[in-house]
């Protein structure tokens, strides 16, 4: 794998055995141990993720606010100091540029997370639509991201730090906290369906935290994870993913996000007239749920039909390990998207077949 970019815990990777893969233009670890082993540390215990590949890009300035509303989906005018908020940013016909979170960290100055794969096309979409007072800056490269999730997340974490985690609630944060000696960003977020804190800190810190974390949870049930798992943790949660629920094709409507599309908020923004009209007249497709009942796995890509026609594709699909069934996520015709509705999934030349199921596959259960 030459020209791949490595985060500053490739070495790590190494030491533990981890096996690489190409993951967008990154050698990122898809396993430590296994999928399935990893899986189910995050669900049951917890498990410990470098998602430092993602992207950072800061906004500061007098007309921050007013800028963000225009080029965001969701309403950022709703957003407090230390608190987090899941919007998308869209083309003037709806299409997504990406998925990804604003932190609030004072008034005038913005922290966002953008998926590792469209740092620089997210970078030059928020250069072109500046406005007034307003500066913009791609940290992508000074920042590592670490994820801690699953049930223990905060139990271990609590070990490294003096402050009181049991007091954050989800989608908020606390900036320049000491993490193990590390000054980090610690937030209540993740990307697993399970409780958990993503951990923004300085490169040069990143090491030394994910063996400090490691040895917190090594008698708490704490596996470091792949990639490989993060995919079927955030499927089973029905998390959309850039590239496959979500896309230049996809609107947040039709991928169901449309909780985060506030099209009624004071500011227009870029794509709220397709994306109102969508949410006033329903889509003509939209991401549901299926199950198989022949046996077979839907994968990405897949076509699916009901007789001879065709009404849409599979965007995720794999064995579910928590449920123990092959499921997957499909963009289909609205006139199929009810639950039972029988359609079939054409894997390697045959015609299997599915019914419509409703999502998240898994959820939680509440404390």
């Amino acid at each position: 794998m030459t020209n791949l970019r490595r985060t500053p815990l490739f070495d790590v990777y190494k030491k533990l055995g981890a096996k690489t893969i190409d993951f967008g233009g990154w050698e990122l670890p898809v396993q430590f141990s296994s999928i399935l082993e990893e899986h189910h540390a995050v669900r049951n215990n917890a498990g410990l993720f470098d998602v430092s590949h993602m992207g950072e890009i800061e906004v500061k300035g007098q007309d921050s606010l007013l800028f963000l509303q225009k080029i965001m989906t969701n309403d950022i005018s709703k957003l407090v100091v230390n608190k987090a908020q899941y919007t998308a940013m869209c083309y003037e016909d709806g299409g997504t540029v990406d998925d990804l979170l604003v932190y609030k960290k004072a008034d005038n100055h913005y922290l966002l997370v953008v998926n590792a794969s469209n740092i620089d096309k997210d970078f030059s979409w928020i250069q072109q639509h500046v406005i007034g007072d307003v500066h913009v800056e791609n940290i992508s490269d000074d920042i590592c991201q670490l994820a801690l999730q699953g049930p223990r997340a905060e139990e271990i974490l609590s070990e490294l730090t003096t402050y009181p985690l049991q007091t954050m609630k989800p989608f908020t944060f606390v900036d320049a906290l000491n993490v193990s000696g590390a000054n980090a960003l610690v937030s209540r977020t993740g990307y697993t369906g399970e409780d958990g804190f993503e951990i923004y800190c300085e490169k040069n810190d990143a090491v030394e935290l994910w063996w400090g974390i490691l040895e917190a949870g090594k008698d708490k049930g704490l596996l470091p994870c792949g990639l490989g798992c993060r995919d079927t943790l955030r499927f089973e949660a029905n998390l959309a993913l850039y590239g496959q629920e979500l896309s230049r094709e996809i609107t947040p409507i039709e991928a169901g996000i449309g909780f985060a599309v506030k099209t009624n908020k004071d500011v227009l923004f870029i794509g709220q007239g397709v994306l109102a009209k969508q949410k006033e007249e329903g889509t003509a497709r939209k991401i549901v749920g299926i199950e198989m009942i022949d046996k077979g796995i839907p994968r990405h890509g897949y076509n699916v039909y009901v007789g001879d026609q065709q009404i849409g594709v599979v965007t995720t699909g794999t064995q579910s390990p928590t449920l123990k069934k092959n499921v997957g996520l499909v963009l289909i015709a609205d006139d199929y998207t009810a639950i039972d509705t029988l359609v079939e999934v054409e894997i390697r030349g045959r015609r299997l077949k599915a019914k419509v199921v409703a999502t998240p596959f898994y959820k939680r259960a509440k404390k």
